[in-house]
């Protein structure tokens, strides 16, 4: 039996590894933000600090484009302005007060730096102002861990727009927004406000839950106030909500509602367009994920399931607290995650209902679109696996029209009507559907082909012995008198009186 030896002890040597700046301050610039999320992170420090308004102001007409973020928190004292000012101020694994937005103390530094090459920090606190600067060219130079502390801010820009308290971040060298434009000022100007502008429906979004209380948070952009944009239309009244559920878990309760959206026909045009983004309804369905109220991914099923055209109506909001980052892997921007397992399972087992509600707000219309009590046009063919659409010979306008024909010429005009429907564009049709269906109409009519339709439909009608209001009811439901129907009313009202009825 071999007896244990001493473990003898070994001098530990150490050797400084501490990063070079210049190099790694460099580095925090590739983080992957855009212009939408540098803003958002900056104006996340902004709630946090218990604002009630944040200020984006820009300037890309003079020769020093740069973009300022105001807000009216609570400010910050100089020993905390020099710790907000250091990367990774936080460990992202300390416990955080629940309305704190941060994780890992990199946000004001990283997404500034993506954006700009000088950062510049002016808050007040107690009737107290303090200053700090970032200036990656000066960093280059020295290559010193070291911020700058100017005694005063009166040639800093925007600084007489703070109040007396608060915080004014301010991005100078834009060297990543039109920066390889600088001896072309007019189209640089350009550049930034078209990207300014791109950001403006992602702050809608992402703090729309914020905007949305009895004391809301007011984000301005050029002194213009921002309007939430709610992704599940809650206040329209054709909005189905369904009931809340809680999954209590080790670091927290993910509480989730799922939500299907109105039929476009069911609201205006521009809500539509406004609910679907410039991507389109089809890319806006799925799991809306928000920690503390803060929108941190969308328009994703997490591999659950595929996006369809069936299911864009179907959104889901699932809540999380700042408690559960490491389980979602909650990144530094705050633009991504990763379903935990537990999650997983929970969600499979309702995705199910939370997509019903979606094909079953698209299928009842088809539904009722090609009931044949309904006088469709139209004849909906299912067979054999397949799908047909074909024009419906029976109705009033084909079948009148065939018999007012000589015999030798009928056969002729049902082999028309066929070729019609064997031209139908399919496979166009699809892609519109997909991409625009609210842009998707009927062909306008000539009067006199709607004065012909119109009348005979109704003396076909009138003869099967249906009542006149069963006949207006009947033609209201169904194009092309739907869509005319105040022109249809007319004619029915005139060749009423003209038959003596």
């Amino acid at each position: 039996m071999t007896k244990d030896l001493p473990v003898k002890s070994l001098g530990l040597r150490r050797a400084d590894a501490t990063p070079h700046a210049a190099a790694l301050i460099e580095g925090l610039r590739d983080l992957g933000y855009s212009l939408e999320t540098a803003i958002s992170d900056i104006i996340d420090n902004s709630i946090t600090a218990g604002a009630t308004r944040v200020e984006i102001i820009t300037e890309t007409s003079s020769g020093n484009p740069r973009i300022a973020i105001l807000d009216n928190g609570e400010g910050m004292s100089e020993d905390e302005l020099i710790a907000a000012m250091r990367p990774g101020s936080r460990n992202p694994l300390a416990a955080r007060d629940e309305p704190d937005l941060g994780r890992f103390g990199l946000g004001l530094k990283s997404a500034s730096f993506s954006q700009c090459r000088r950062l510049t920090v002016v808050t007040r606190k107690g009737g107290k102002t303090s200053i700090a600067v970032w200036d990656l060219d000066d960093v280059a130079v020295r290559n010193e861990w070291s911020v700058q502390l100017p005694e005063d801010a009166a040639d800093i820009s925007e600084v007489d727009l703070l109040g007396t308290q608060g915080t004014l971040v301010l991005w100078e060298k834009l060297d990543r927004l039109g920066g390889n434009l600088a001896d072309n000022p007019v189209r640089r100007a350009e550049v930034i406000n078209q990207r300014i502008a791109e950001a403006e429906r992602h702050l809608r979004l992402v703090f729309h839950r914020f905007m949305e209380t009895t004391k809301p948070l007011e984000i301005a952009l050029n002194g213009r106030t921002l309007a939430p944009l709610d992704p599940f239309a809650r206040t329209n009244p054709a909005t189905i909500a369904d009931p809340v559920e809680h999954l209590p878990l080790k670091h927290g309760c993910v509480e989730i509602q799922s939500y299907t959206l109105p039929h476009h026909k069911q609201m205006s045009n521009a809500a539509w367009e406004d609910l679907a983004g410039p991507e389109g309804h089809l890319k806006s369905q799925g799991f809306y994920l928000y920690r503390g109220k803060r929108l941190i991914l969308h328009g994703t099923w997490f591999g659950l399931c595929r996006q369809s055209e069936l299911t864009k109506l179907s959104r889901v909001r699932i809540d999380i607290p700042n408690s559960m980052d490491a389980d979602w892997k909650v990144d530094v921007k705050k633009s991504s995650a990763q379903l935990p397992p537990l999650v997983r399972d929970r969600l499979k087992r309702v995705i199910e209902r939370i997509q019903g509600g979606s094909k079953r707000t698209y299928r009842s219309r088809g539904q009722r679109l090609v009931n044949q009590e309904r006088l469709p046009l139209w004849q909906r063919v299912q067979a054999n696996g397949q799908i047909r659409y074909r024009p419906n010979i029976d109705h009033p306008a084909f079948a009148t029209f065939a018999e007012a024909l000589p015999p030798s010429l009928r056969q002729g005009f049902f082999n028309c009507i066929a070729l019609v429907g064997a031209s139908l564009p399919v496979e166009t049709l699809h892609a519109d559907m997909a991409a625009m269906p609210e842009q998707v109409a009927p062909d306008k009519i000539d009067d006199e082909v709607l004065v012909q339709a119109v009348q005979y439909t109704l003396s076909m009608l009138l003869e099967s012995g249906k009542e006149i209001h069963e006949i207006r009811s009947l033609m209201k439901d169904v194009d092309p008198f739907r869509s005319a129907w105040t022109e249809t009313q007319s004619i029915i009202e005139r060749t009423l009186q003209v038959r003596g009825e």
